[in-house]
């Protein structure tokens, strides 16, 4: 039986009735933010002390500043030759209600060349994952606290592997060529923060961080940039830095000076988000200034690959662009970012088409999904082993008479 739209009719419409109430209070928040944003009496020099002292002590993260709040930069003009990169993930999670234990991701891949010979390569790559080493993450030589590598933990692992396959195509590139790799969603491994410190050793330090490195490694005789796009972001961090300028303690410590539910001056901003800030203050096309994540995790694990991010202004939207330091910092590479990303959502209806493709490749429907286990059973059948599901399983693919 399908959904009842018309039993929650009545609910939808009590959610858009205080939408709406509340709309002059948000546009209230978000000017006087703007204004705070502008405010050319604010002492970035003192603010950035303010950041560095409040670590850890504000119940909201805090971007880190590098060149002011409110700065607005053009993309300089496309190089005459270029590539972009970019893979995207899909998976099929472990099922409990199978007789067999195992997962398959699959890496799409977009490699876009532009210039006076443009070309197209579009592939997808497939992996089953099965075997006892592959189903868990243990700590070394410790048994007994293995982690499975399904649910949260597999679109992780998935992230990884997207990164590492991202590695091997910009291997090879052409020397001497320019190009731009690209991730979907944010550099920051967020969801390992749940997980014991051996999982994050595993995934992050010698997974995603090492395939980082390979592809920063290449720069020595190619002319390659890597960024992440995150398409309507709900990032506040930036908004968080006007929180703490307007905070009257310094350094800042919402334990020790905001009780809760007690009324706080940086309040008056709450709730805006970091894209309807730069809606106001950037042109079409433009970038804002760089910024820092302030993740822990990124904080104790990223070095060099720490993540900076701007924002960038399309016809649609702000997409926030996340970079390694070593891109951040190096201004060619920077600007290789800026007009690329610019280039790919102009030529892609308002998001990355490379993306766009790589996402293609990699998409798993439901039919695939079902497909597979399908092909997974009768393999089991054929070999003569036993090819057993739930009672569950097996209601769920039962017509009732």
């Amino acid at each position: 039986m399908s959904l009842d739209l018309t039993k929650v009719a009545s609910q939808v419409g009590g959610m858009v009735a205080s939408l709406k109430a509340g709309t002059d209070e948000r546009e209230k928040r978000l000017n006087y933010a703007l204004d705070v944003l502008r405010d050319k009496s604010i002492d970035l020099d003192l603010l950035k002390k303010k950041i560095t002292a409040s670590k850890g002590k504000t119940t909201w993260l805090v971007a880190d500043l590098v060149d002011g709040l409110d700065q607005h930069y053009k993309a300089p003009p496309n190089p005459e030759e270029f590539t972009v990169l970019a893979t995207d993930g899909s998976n099929i999670d472990v099922d409990r209600h199978k007789s067999t234990r195992c997962y398959l991701i699959n890496i799409g891949a977009a490699i876009l060349h532009y210039g006076a010979c443009p070309s197209a390569a579009l592939d997808s790559f497939p992996s089953l994952y099965s075997g006892d080493e592959d189903m868990v993450i243990m700590p070394v030589g410790v048994r007994g606290r293995e982690q499975p590598i399904e649910g949260a933990l597999l679109g992780i692992k998935r992230g990884v592997d997207e990164c590492h396959r991202l590695a091997e195509l910009a291997a090879e590139l052409p020397q001497g060529s320019s190009s731009l790799a690209l991730l979907d969603g944010s550099l920051i491994l967020w969801g390992l923060e749940a997980y014991p410190e051996f999982v994050t050793e595993a995934l992050l330090t010698q997974g995603f961080l090492s395939y980082l490195d390979d592809i920063r490694k290449l720069n020595s005789d190619k002319r390659l940039a890597l960024a992440s796009y995150i398409s309507f972001s709900r990032s506040t961090d930036v908004v968080n830095v006007l929180r703490l300028a307007l905070c009257p303690h310094d350094p800042a410590d919402c334990d020790r000076y905001c009780p809760t539910n007690e009324k706080r001056d940086c309040d008056a901003v709450a709730g805006v988000r970091d894209r309807e800030l730069f809606v106001n203050i950037l042109g079409q096309g433009e970038r804002s200034a760089i910024f820092i994540s302030q993740s822990s995790i990124v904080r104790n694990r990223y070095g060099e690959h720490r993540v900076y991010f701007f924002y960038l202004k399309l016809d649609d939207e702000i997409a926030r662009v996340e970079i390694p330091q070593w891109v951040a910092t190096d201004e060619s590479r920077l600007n290789l970012v800026h007009t690329l990303v610019l280039d790919q959502c102009q030529r892609g209806q308002g998001y990355p088409v490379a993306l766009s493709e790589a996402h293609e490749q990699a998409v798993v429907t439901g039919a695939d999904r079902e497909n597979f286990w399908q092909l997974v059973e009768s393999s089991l059948v054929d070999e003569h082993l036993p090819s057993l599901s739930s009672a569950k399983s097996q209601s769920k693919r039962t017509r009732w008479v």
